[in-house]
């Protein structure tokens, strides 16, 4: 696997498992109630909802050689190991074979078109390839069998099983060290086939919405692969009578894939938000992409346990004037970030947008794209009337690197920090997975760059009629 940030890829020597989570399988709402005269900016998550993780050591791998015009360059190929917020452990493959990965990366659940897979062709084949292959198949000897690979160790089948994937990720002429990882590489880039993306492990869709004090704002509809959940209101906004309720008008204590939950606002309630989050235990399907607001290296999932998912909605309501609902969401085809304002007040809500006025007509909606540079950071703070604040912050990831950015990795002459004092698989050393320990330097300096010149304030206004109240 690539590696992480400068020297902090370190994995360590362990016979660690997948361990199930200790939350409860179902699905908890809580939130928080904000006056709209609140100034605080409310920073929305640029994913849909999801299994968020933190990544640790590169877990079980092997060696393997990238040719390039520069010549050949040795790597570490295997499974990282991330830990889910609240409970859950995931395993994963590296897709960005010259990113580094940083140590303690915040990864966030993303579906392949907020990543380079949305343009790749060949992201079917990767997740047959994760299908068909280490761990998902723990029979070793079977696993052999079907690739001709007598012998073969978890270490091989890890480091096999990557460069099969770097081969469709990234388009890399890349190489196992090991005989009988390659025999599998080989395997398995020849019988891949195309399978469809995998659904999201919890989903809210949308993840905004709005509308007049007294109506039921909604609805919300639940995507998850949890056979069951359980739902309880925001604290804060069941104190003020508010309460979430299904398409009958009752109460929820329990909802499944497909519910449609709503916010049952009572009339005299002043105006307000409230940020609606779901939870619930399942384990996350194989395939599901995973990236890091860092610009710490993709993954794809391997692996899970039973694992804490989570999402989130928010919900706005007001007795008069412009309500709108705003949410963000990577798109990788068109290089930029999607905005979505809907609008169920009944005055028109206006905004400025990179130079450009946009308005909103009461009850309707509008996506707006932001375009932006590869690898860009971006900070966008959309203001309105009475304190109205939404903030969208993030990198742009939607490409691999390739070979010719001028980083420089580990070559086959130097000794190879999976080795050196010890044995691919274990020990203490810290382990390289394609790029050397100045190429997170680079990016780094790089993306600060980005974020000083790049980042952007978008202010939105309401029109205001021409006599006040």
């Amino acid at each position: 696997m690539l590696s992480s940030f400068s020297v902090w890829s370190a994995c360590r020597r362990g016979a660690a498992r997948l361990a199930a989570a200790t939350a409860v399988s179902g699905l908890v709402a809580t939130g928080a109630l904000v006056t709209a005269g609140s100034a605080v900016a409310e920073e929305l998550p640029q994913s849909q909802g999801g299994a968020t993780a933190t990544i640790g050591g590169l877990k079980t791998y092997g060696d393997a050689v990238i040719h390039g015009d520069d010549g050949d360059q040795q790597v570490s190929a295997g499974l990282f190991e991330m830990s889910v917020d609240n409970g859950g452990m995931l395993q994963t493959y590296c897709i960005d074979i010259h990113t580094p990965t940083q140590k303690d990366a915040k990864y966030q659940e993303t579906p392949w078109s907020g990543t380079s897979l949305q343009a790749n062709a060949d992201a079917g084949k990767i997740r047959w390839i994760l299908q068909n292959s280490y761990p998902q198949v723990n029979d070793l000897a079977a696993l052999a069998q079907k690739a001709g690979a007598s012998g073969l160790t978890e270490q091989d089948a890890a480091a096999g099983t990557q460069v099969a994937v770097w081969r469709y990720s990234d388009g890399a002429d890349v190489d196992a060290v090991d005989p009988q990882a390659e025999k599998l590489a080989d395997y398995l880039e020849k019988n891949a086939r195309s399978v469809a993306e995998p659904e999201a492990s919890l989903t809210l869709d949308p993840p905004a919405v709005s509308g007049h004090a007294g109506e039921r704002l909604g609805p919300v509809t639940v995507h998850t692969n949890a056979d069951s959940v359980t739902v309880t209101p925001p604290a804060e906004a069941a104190a003020d009578g508010v309460k979430v309720v299904d398409d009958k008008g009752e109460e929820v204590t329990s909802a499944a894939d497909g519910s449609k939950l709503y916010f049952d606002v009572p009339e005299d309630t002043e105006d307000a938000t409230t940020a609606l989050t779901v939870q619930a235990s399942t384990t996350v399907p194989v395939g599901r992409a995973f990236t890091s607001e860092t610009r710490s290296q993709p993954q794809i999932l391997a692996g899970s346990s039973e694992s804490t998912v989570s999402a989130t909605a928010t919900a706005g309501w007001a007795k008069k004037g412009a309500i709108p609902a705003l949410s963000a969401e990577k798109d990788c085809a068109k290089s930029g970030v999607d905005i979505t304002a809907a609008n169920q007040g009944d005055e028109d809500f206006t905004f400025e947008l990179m130079g450009t006025e946009y308005t909103i007509g009461a009850g309707a909606s509008r996506t707006v794209t932001i375009p932006l540079q590869e690898d860009q950071a971006y900070d966008f703070t959309i203001t309105g009337p009475d304190g109205f604040e939404k903030r969208f912050a993030g990198v742009l990831d939607c490409e691999t690197q390739g070979s010719g950015t001028g980083t420089t990795t580990q070559t086959v002459s130097e000794p190879s920090p999976a080795t050196a004092g010890g044995t691919s698989g274990g020990g203490t050393d810290l382990a390289e997975t394609g790029s050397s320990n100045a190429t997170p330097i680079i990016a780094g300096v790089a993306i600060a760059l980005v974020v000083i010149g790049g980042a952007a304030v978008l202010f939105v206004r309401k029109k205001q009629d021409s006599a006040k109240d």
